[in-house]
C-alpha cells in the first residue's frame, strides 16, 4: 500500500463520494509527474540543443507546478470543496496533455522527454479517472 493510500485509510472522517483507491492513485501520479517534469526540464537545460528546448522546459515547469499543487489539494480532504477540486483536476489534466504532447515531439532524441511524456500521460489519465469517479 502506498503512503498516500495509507494516509487516506487513516483519515478520521468519511471522504464522501470520492473513491479512495482512485484518489490515492491520482495523488501518486501527480507527485510522480511533478518530479519527472522537474527532472526533464533540468535535463533539457543540460542538452547542447537547449535553445530548441525552451518551450519544452517552460511546459515541463508549468506542468510540474500544477501537478504538485493538484497533489497537495487532493491530499486535503477536510472540508473538501468539490468545485475547486474539479477545476484543479481539469487544469492538471490539460497541463499534462500539453506537456506530454510537447515532450513526445522530442522523445526520439531525448530519453528524458520520452519518460516525461509517459508520466504526463499517466497523470492526465489519473486526473480524468478521478473526475469521472466524482460523477
Amino acid at each position: 500500500m502506498s503512503t498516500a493510500a495509507s494516509m487516506l485509510e487513516t483519515y478520521p472522517k468519511d471522504v464522501g463520494r470520492i473513491d479512495k483507491t482512485t484518489l490515492s492513485a491520482c495523488i501518486e501520479a501527480c507527485i510522480e509527474c511533478a518530479q519527472t517534469c522537474t527532472a526533464c526540464a533540468d535535463a533539457c537545460l543540460g542538452e547542447e540543443s537547449v535553445a530548441e528546448l525552451t518551450f519544452c522546459i517552460r511546459t515541463d515547469l508549468d506542468c510540474a507546478d500544477l501537478c504538485e499543487a493538484t497533489g497537495r489539494v487532493l491530499s486535503r480532504q477536510t472540508g473538501n470543496n468539490t468545485a475547486v477540486t474539479r477545476t484543479v483536476l481539469e487544469t492538471c489534466a490539460a497541463a499534462c496533455k500539453s506537456c506530454g504532447d510537447e515532450c513526445a515531439q522530442h522523445s526520439s532524441h531525448h530519453a528524458h522527454c520520452r519518460i516525461c511524456a509517459d508520466a504526463c500521460r499517466r497523470c492526465e489519465q489519473a486526473c480524468r479517472e478521478l473526475l469521472t469517479s466524482m460523477g
